[in-house]
């Protein structure tokens, strides 16, 4: 049975860990996308995962990007502009959280790695494994004859969306790049939440239900935010960021004390837009904030909206 995208996508940001781990070991330096490759070809793409979105990027490698600033959040993965480190946290996690349902509930619970695991130390005679991601890849095979010539051969679905990881991986990481530095700012949870009881991948896949190309706060606090003016959804600032995971659209900005009023806007116009109580082209939602730091979430299953 095939996996879903969420328990794909735990099983490549352990990997992601695990390759950075070999690569400690044998003194290897690897970047962003060296590191991807390899995760998305130990852990393959589900048909799902292989469609590739705009710019020839496979749906499950544009999930795998956004979902490790989680790594970040933890405090298992520092981002660089050198490329990335894994911090000892991280390694011991790899022992401490060993297969994908332990490693996931601690990862979303902010569960820390107990103090009495050890770091990792490299196996006896350890030699770093050939790289699954240039297996993937076909190279035409060395003849001292006079190669005849060949119609080159067609890469299935799988291949073709392994060959773009690479391509693929600096134009994603500077899009979420200010994502992982909004973690990085944030310290890991600490609410005291125990881990689920149940296993964090029930339910539907991650990424089911369709989803608007964008989706917008637009209201009258645009212009806090660096946009031209209020109420106008078509501008980079008033865009919320897509959490594949959560699969919810989030916007967090700082706002002075006040009363604002807004509503979500989608594909940069008002043509589709949702009020209060998620009515389509209902009334203003209302914020009375305090002032400071405010998050606000949309569903678009649901149409709900929070604010905290």
């Amino acid at each position: 049975m095939a996996k879903s995208t969420a328990e794909n996508t735990f099983l490549r940001l352990k990997t992601v860990l695990d390759v950075l781990t070999e690569g400690v070991w044998s003194g290897d330096a690897l970047n962003a996308g060296q590191v991807l490759a390899e995760s998305t070809a130990r852990v393959p793409f589900n048909d799902h995962e292989a469609e590739l979105l705009s710019g020839g990027i496979p749906r499950g490698h544009k999930t795998l990007t956004t979902a490790t600033a989680k790594l970040v959040k933890a405090g298992w993965l520092v981002k660089g502009r050198s490329g990335w480190t894994i911090t000892e946290d991280g390694m011991r996690a790899t022992v401490a959280f060993p297969d994908a349902v332990s490693f996931a509930s601690a990862l979303d619970a902010g569960t820390p790695v107990p103090a009495d695991t050890p770091v990792p130390t490299a196996p006896a005679g350890f030699v770093r494994p050939v790289s699954a991601a240039a297996a993937t890849l076909e190279v035409p095979a060395k003849d001292d004859a006079k190669p005849a010539k060949k119609a080159p051969a067609r890469k299935t679905p799988a291949k073709k969306a392994a060959a773009a990881v690479g391509k693929a991986a600096k134009a994603i990481e500077d899009a979420v790049e200010p994502v992982v530095n909004a973690v990085k700012k944030k310290s890991p949870a600490k609410d005291g939440a125990a881990p689920a009881a149940t296993e964090p991948f029930e339910g539907p896949d991650v990424e089911t239900h369709p989803q608007p190309e964008a989706v917008a706060v637009a209201g009258d606090f645009n212009t806090i935010l660096g946009a031209p003016e209020n109420w106008a959804p078509q501008y980079d600032e008033a865009q919320m960021e897509f959490d594949f995971l959560d699969q919810l659209w989030k916007k967090s900005a700082e706002l002075p004390a006040g009363y604002y009023t807004f509503k979500i806007a989608l594909n940069r116009s008002w043509a589709e837009n949702y009020g209060a109580f998620g009515a389509f082209d209902g009334p203003n939602h209302e914020l009375h904030h305090a002032g400071g730091t405010v998050t606000i979430r949309y569903n678009h299953a649901t149409r709900d909206i929070t604010i905290n």
